[in-house]
Parts: C-alpha cells; structure tokens; sequence
C-alpha cells in the first residue's frame, strides 16, 4: 500500500450517496516523480455525476434543517480525523501529486484548518432585525443554505482545494459533489472515507472521480439542483465554466489563474525578502496559483538582491517528495515541464539571462530552480503564469512605475511587496489591483482571511467570515398587521 498504514483510505472508486461506485472502465494515476503507474482508479462519468448531484438533493433536504452546533459537531470530527491521519493523508499526497511530504503535511493541516474555522462559523450565522417602515410592519432579514453545491478542483493541492470548498457548504448547511483533478484523484477519496467515518449522512458529501472532465462538468454546471458552483483552475476553463453556469443563472466562486508580483524597494530589509521569495516562488515547486510570478527589485538594489537570490536557490534540493530533504519535487506532468522550459527559451530569446544552479534527478517531471535576470515586464515569462520554478528578476526605477507595471496584467489576485516604509507599504497597497497583498511576507493564506481575486483571477471569497456568505442566500420578511 505504498507506505500507508491504513489501508482503507487507499479508494480508487467514486464516493457516492454513502457508497464506493464500482466503474466499468479504469484510467491510470502515475506518480510524477518518476513516472510508474500508482493506481487504477475506476471511471466515473456524466451519468455517476448526476447521481451524486440526486443523492446530494435528497440530503440536502434534511441537511438544512439540522442545528447549526450538530453541523459544527460533525465538522468538527471530521476535522479531528483529518489529524488522527495527517501522515498517511500527506504520504497520499505526495505520492500522487509529488510536493515535498514536509509540505503535504503543511497542506493536508492547512486544509483541516479551514474545517475547524468553519465547524465555529456554522453557529454565528446571523440576520438582522430592520426598523419598519410603518408602525404595523416588522422586517427580518435571514440566512439559509444556497443548495446543493458542485465544485471542480485542481491538481496542485488536491487536498485543500476540496475541503476549503466543502467546509463553509457543510457548515451553511448545503449538500456538496466534488469533482477532483483526474492527475490527484486518491486524496479527496481518502477524505471522503474520513467523512463516511465522521458520520456524514449519506449522499451528503460526493466526490465523483474521472477522466473526463467536460462531461462531469457539464453535469456540475447545468443541472437544474444545482445551485451553487465553485471552481480552483485556469482562467481560460473558468470562462467556459461560467458561460454553462449563466444558463441556470448559478450562484458562482472562482478562483482563477494569477500573475503575482513580488515587488522589492531600496529600503527593504533584502535578506528576508529573499527567504519571502523563495517561499512565495518555490513552494509546490512554483505550481501554486499564488506564487510569485514576476519579480520586481529597485535597480539601486538590484545586483545585491541577485546575488542573494542565486545564492539560495542555488542551496534547493530537488528530488523525490518522499526523501529526506527534497525541498522542491516534480511537476505534475513532462507537458508540464515542456512549457515551463518554452517560457524560458522564449524569454532568452527576448534578451533574459537564463541561470540554473540546481541538479534535478534524470527520471521523473523535474525542471531545475532558474533565475531569469535582467528580465522585463513583456517577456514570455512574465506575460505568462509560469507555474513552475522559474524566477524572473526585472529591475524598476521608481514606484509609480513598478506600480504601473504590476498592474499591467488581466490577473489580480496576489501580489508581494517588501518595504520598511510604512507610508510606501500604504500607498502600494493600496494601488495595486490584486485581491491579496502581503507586506513583508512571503506566505498570505489562512482560514481566517479572506483568499479570492479580482479581474481575470475570478471572484467569491473562500476562508474568513465572508467565506460563509457565498453558500448563503439572504431572504427578506415583511411581517405586516403587526399592529392589531
């Protein structure tokens, strides 16, 4: 069972209505850090999808009526499961999906903290008493569950995407189906067995599992139960997403592709904001919609934070997730590895000097650490969300401009800037046009905060208190004859 102690979280059928679906087709999941098969997964498709959303319509019903704190309750043992088996949720991980187990971990606790944010905001569901607009009329405001709930998620953290999805749906009170990457399909099956064992009742939680995508989509999209669709992926699949959604005028949240500036003043402290960078840029091995994508330095500066900067990436151990000190593992495919290395060649072709410091092992999807220097704001790399672990240095004069030039892309959803100057950290940002801005940090998500974008990067918001909002509907009551 590759190292995992309990076998019963290895499931390679769809979880439906309570139950594993047995499929009469199978596709292959491979391990991207050396390429060998990993697991048969049986298929599922347009038909097992409807079923999930039926299921989920029939749970639904009853799911919205139960109090708020046995909601919390049961989110909540669901989250202490999570924890009960964070090694072998994390080794499923990695296995699957190739990051560094150290950062699985991180992933697999990252995605149980948005459960327990939630299991507590389940019971601080509020409305709002209005003064009427007569003496005989008294106006409610109150909160309940959009509906069932379909999402779509990617394959570069296969176990918190999911969950950071469901929780705030469970904890609204809405029946959820979820459609996992086809790359990283075991991880949401195995917290799919936790739910089963927290106690969901069935046809509550769904996660339907196969290869093709546009027709589990369209059933997720398009069905006339469901109410609410979430989606994690790229701009372009977004659109076509949100175009099937307008149909049924759904209720949507999506968080899209991204293009995050990493912008470095003269008077920044130079050694942390290069720890920051290589936080921001490296993790997952630069495939997080997040990551730094463009990085932008003061040219007064410039030449001493470049020389930081290679200097620790040239310390980056690549290898498989799975060994002591892998700091960076594999891409999720060779198609991968393929466009990270045409972005590089296309930049170099532009004038950027392309530098690579690191060894990668010869088997598996590994494209090595890269420095890009003397690298602009028109150039391949930068233009495009890169995702992979390529660092494009471009030098600024000014902030006006850097602001300028961070702001020239149809993304906006994270952005980095370092700066020592607290009217500067102000006025930047301020000005610039991302949904998330982190001051000194390389790190910017957390169950508390609000994570979403804006532009092309989508909309909705997932953590926080106004995560709960977009699996809520607000309904008005005018009470009248109050008088008599």
């Amino acid at each position: 069972m590759k190292g995992i102690q309990d076998s019963g979280l290895w499931r390679t059928r769809s979880f439906v209505d309570g139950q594993w679906l047995a499929g009469t087709a199978r596709f292959t999941v491979s391990n991207p850090a050396n390429g060998e098969p990993l697991a048969e997964v049986e298929e599922a498709g347009a038909a097992e999808t409807t079923q999930a959303v039926e299921a989920a319509d029939r749970a639904q019903r009853a799911w919205a009526k139960v109090p708020a704190a046995q909601r919390s309750t049961l989110l909540m043992s669901w989250h202490d499961l999570m924890l009960e088996h964070l090694d072998d949720l994390a080794r499923i991980l990695t296995l699957e999906q190739g990051k560094p187990l150290a950062e699985a971990r991180g992933e697999i606790l990252y995605g149980a903290s948005y459960v327990k944010w939630f299991a507590e905001e389940a019971v601080r569901v509020y409305g709002d008493t209005i003064p009427g607009p007569s003496p005989d009329k008294r106006v409610l405001v109150i909160k309940q569950p959009v509906g069932v709930v379909g999402s779509i998620t990617p394959w570069n953290f296969p176990n918190a995407m999911m969950v950071r999805k469901a929780a705030p749906a469970l904890a609204a009170g809405c029946a959820f189906v979820a459609k996992p990457a086809a790359e990283t399909p075991l991880s949401a099956l195995a917290v799919a067995e936790l739910a089963k064992r927290a106690g969901f009742p069935n046809g509550l939680f769904n996660v339907v599992v196969g290869t093709d995508a546009p027709a589990i989509g369209q059933v997720l999209t398009q069905h006339p139960v469901i109410r609410k669709f979430s989606f994690t992926g790229s701009t372009a699949t977004g659109k076509r997403l949100l175009a099937q959604c307008a149909e049924g005028v759904k209720r949507t949240s999506m968080e899209l592709g991204g293009n995050a500036p990493f912008i470095v003043f003269e008077d920044a402290d130079l050694d942390e904001a290069v720890k920051g960078l290589m936080v921001a840029k490296f993790r997952n091995a630069g495939q997080t919609c997040v990551c730094s994508n463009r990085i932008f330095v003061q040219r007064s500066v410039y030449e001493a934070f470049a020389d930081k900067v290679r200097a620790a990436v040239a310390n980056l151990v690549v290898g498989d997730g799975l060994e002591e000190g892998t700091q960076i593992g594999p891409l999720v495919s060779q198609a991968a590895v393929d466009k990270v290395a045409a972005l590089v060649a296309e930049s170099e072709a532009q004038g950027a000097k392309a530098e690579t410091v690191a060894r990668v092992p010869e088997q598996g999807h590994y494209y090595p650490p890269t420095v890009l220097y003397h690298a602009s704001n028109a150039m391949a790399a930068a233009r495009n969300e890169i995702f992979g672990p390529v660092l494009p240095l471009i030098p600024f004069d000014d902030e006006a401009s850097v602001v300028a030039e961070a702001n020239d892309s149809e993304f906006g959803l994270a952005a980095y800037l370092y700066s020592r100057d607290i009217g500067r950290v102000f006025r930047v940002s301020e000005a610039l046009e991302y949904g998330m801005v982190a001051v000194n940090d390389g790190i910017l998500s957390n169950a508390a905060a609000p994570f979403g974008g804006i532009k092309a990067s989508g909309h909705g918001r997932e953590g926080s208190k106004y995560g709960l909002d977009d699996y809520l509907d607000i309904k008005y009551l005018c009470l009248g004859g109050m008088d008599r």
